[in-house]
């Protein structure tokens, strides 16, 4: 009769020739069954802890333009705050441009002060000198005709003189009509259309320093935001691309927690919720906060949904920390994930 398996210690099939071995094959087998389970158990964490790493999402500071990199502001793990300078490309073009722009504008404003005030002082006066003498001018033909036709009359000059006379009067008129409109004049603006056309001049003069200088400010560039200088990508001398990342930073609230949640699971977490993350080397969890739970399963066919599948069907969720916390976070660091519900015991393991 064939040697039929009986159940051994720790739920091992034991064949039955084992057993009439004595008490040195039991012991075999039982140190054998002791080890498969240490062995099977090994890597596991408890059932409500969930596998999980950090994640950053960097923010990589480049320029628009290309350049040498002739200045590095910070260094590979440092920190920074908003605004802080962090690299600077050679700059001399644009600085020369910046330059030429505002001497455009200094002098399309000076061209629109001087349509809009129209004469200068010295122009006036010399207008006004002119007006007064032909004033005068013109009380004296006005006396000289008052006296011809009075001769006229009396039949002591020609009617020519006469005519000579009045002739003169009336031009002495014109002329100081002539130099009143001068001075009217003088003391306006220039045409409206070219007055207009000379604030138009300026606008572009303006909008010409203000792209020179953006220009500018692209080869001096700055920390947008607050964070940890996750990396330097380029040396102070090289050659930089146009639009190649200088420097990527880390800013606080852009670290997380992604981990995996079992589709058994998953219809008890929501955006919003708390989960507490363990770290190794720390006894005491942190808190991140659900803001994203993925809907589309991973680690399982997606078209065979048996009840056998559907124990392995996993689904990303994302959380993020506290500003305070994210800044002892490492990306890629391995943890813990445990919703945030009771513990027995109130301990973490």
């Amino acid at each position: 009769m064939p040697d039929s398996g009986k159940i051994g210690p720790h739920g091992l099939g034991v064949p039955a020739r084992a057993c009439r071995s004595g008490r040195k094959g039991l012991a075999v087998w039982a140190a054998l069954a002791v080890a498969l389970t240490a062995l099977a158990g090994c890597g596991q964490t408890p059932g409500d802890v969930l596998p999980g790493y950090v994640e950053g999402e960097f923010v990589y500071v480049a320029s628009k333009f290309a350049g040498r990199l002739d200045a590095m502001g910070v260094s590979k793990g440092g920190r920074v705050e908003a605004g802080a300078p962090l690299f600077t490309l050679e700059h001399e073009f644009e600085r020369q441009a910046l330059d030429l722009a505002r001497a455009d504008l200094a002098q399309a404003e000076d061209t629109l002060r001087d349509k809009e005030k129209g004469l200068r002082p010295e122009e006036i006066d010399q207008i006004e000198a002119s007006l007064q003498r032909s004033r005068a001018e013109l009380a004296l033909a006005k006396l000289e005709r008052e006296r011809r036709e009075t001769l006229f009359s009396s039949a002591t000059i020609s009617q020519e003189e006469l005519d000579n006379a009045r002739t003169e009067h009336a031009r002495s008129q014109a002329v100081v009509r002539e130099y009143e409109a001068k001075l009217a004049t003088g003391k306006l603006s220039d045409r409206v259309d070219r007055v207009l056309a000379a604030r138009a001049a300026v606008d572009a003069a303006r909008l010409g320093v203000d792209q020179a200088k953006w220009n500018l400010d692209q080869k001096i560039q700055t920390a947008p935001v607050s964070g940890l200088v996750f990396d330097t990508l380029h040396y102070v001398g090289e050659w930089v691309g146009a639009s190649s990342p200088v420097v990527s930073l880390l800013p606080p609230e852009n670290i997380k927690v992604r981990f995996f949640v079992p589709e058994a699971e998953l219809a008890r977490i929501r955006p919003g919720d708390r989960v507490l993350v363990g770290r190794d080397g720390l006894p005491e969890p942190a808190e991140a906060v659900v803001d994203y739970v993925s809907t589309q399963a991973e680690y399982a066919p997606p078209v065979i949904f048996s009840q056998g599948f559907r124990e392995k069907l996993v689904f990303l969720v994302e959380a993020r920390f506290s500003p305070d916390v994210a800044r002892d976070m490492h990306p890629g660091q391995p943890v813990d994930v445990r919703l945030d519900r009771p513990i027995p015991g109130g301990k973490w393991s």
